[in-house]
């Protein structure tokens, strides 16, 4: 996995719930683990943009509901600083369903995603809308 360019200020923990925006079936998902993440005691792991996770879905497709998925953070609300000194920041906290591969589940995604992914999922980026 290629390393990210941007130190990303870790903005989600366990329990956030957030947007699926691909076309996958899921609607609404739910942080339950984070993956590569050091455990320490009575500290919840923490992710930002471009990290995988373990999600619930929470709302969605009758298929789709009630399963445990593996998912890339696209998008956060909390800002973020670029190596040239940008402050970047989204409007919603949004990830896209993957597969063991890293290859994206859905076909299209809606909205943007953060260039940090881009860098990291080049499939992921391939099929967004835009990138920033």
């Amino acid at each position: 996995m290629k390393g990210l360019t941007s130190t990303v200020t870790k903005g989600l923990t366990n329990g956030t719930i957030m947007q699926c925006v691909d076309n996958s079936g899921a609607k609404i998902v739910g942080i339950i683990g984070a993956k590569k993440m050091k455990g320490k005691r009575a500290l919840y792991p923490k992710v930002g943009v471009g990290d995988i996770v373990t999600v619930a879905v929470k709302k969605g497709t009758p298929a789709m509901r009630k399963k445990v998925v593996k998912a890339v953070i696209v998008r956060q609300k909390k800002e973020f600083r670029r190596p040239n000194g940008v402050h970047i920041q989204f409007e919603d906290n949004a990830c896209v369903l993957i597969d063991d591969q890293g290859l994206p589940v859905g076909t299209e995604i809606k909205g943007c995603v953060a260039r940090e992914v881009a860098e990291r999922y080049p499939k992921v980026s391939a099929i967004a809308a835009a990138v920033m």
